[in-house]
Order: structure tokens, then C-alpha cells, then sequence
């Protein structure tokens, strides 16, 4: 599994829809389990997101679809970023010259 972080902001139909994005996200996680994606953590922010996501992905391609199945909603726009556990980033590092 690959391990990303997700950054969402709300859009003008998100924040109208405030009151409803608990029943968003719990609807979120199992459409996510379709696309091969295991939401592990979701959190409300403050500050310049919205919203911070930990995601497993099985492959890049599972991401980006579940990405664009969310995106298709209307209520989120999101950013993802690859993230590495300390044993994957010393596989890593062992790789450098």
C-alpha cells in the first residue's frame, strides 16, 4: 500500500452543506474502499485546509480515480501528497551515492 496525505478545502457547496460533512466523510470512506483506497485518519482543521486526510492507496491510479470520483461531488477540492513511513525513507536513503 502507498501512503498519501490529503489536504481539502471546501467549496462555496461544501460550506452551505457544513452540517452534512460528517455524513459526507463516512460516505467518503466506503465509496474510497471501492476505489482500492483505506481512509485511515480524517480530521477537521483550522487554518489554510479545511480538512487533513491519511490515505492508503493500493496504487497511484486507485488515488487519482477516488480523487476524481470526490472532486466530481463538488464539495472539496483536494490536494494529495506521498507520504513515506521512516523504514520506506531509509530504503531511500540507502539508495543515495
Amino acid at each position: 500500500m502507498v501512503t498519501y496525505i490529503g489536504l481539502l478545502s471546501f467549496t462555496d457547496k461544501g460550506i452551505q452543506g457544513i452540517k452534512d460533512t460528517t455524513k459526507r466523510a463516512a460516505a467518503a470512506k466506503e465509496a474510497a474502499k471501492k476505489s482500492g483506497v483505506n481512509i485511515r485518519e480524517m480530521l477537521w482543521t483550522m487554518g489554510d485546509c479545511d480538512m487533513v486526510c491519511v490515505l492508503e492507496a493500493e496504487d497511484e491510479t486507485s488515488l487519482a480515480a477516488f480523487n476524481l470520483a470526490t472532486a466530481m461531488q463538488g464539495n472539496v477540492r483536494a490536494r494529495s501528497m506521498r507520504a513515506y513511513a521512516a523504514a520506506d525513507m531509509d530504503k531511500i536513503l540507502a539508495k543515495l551515492p
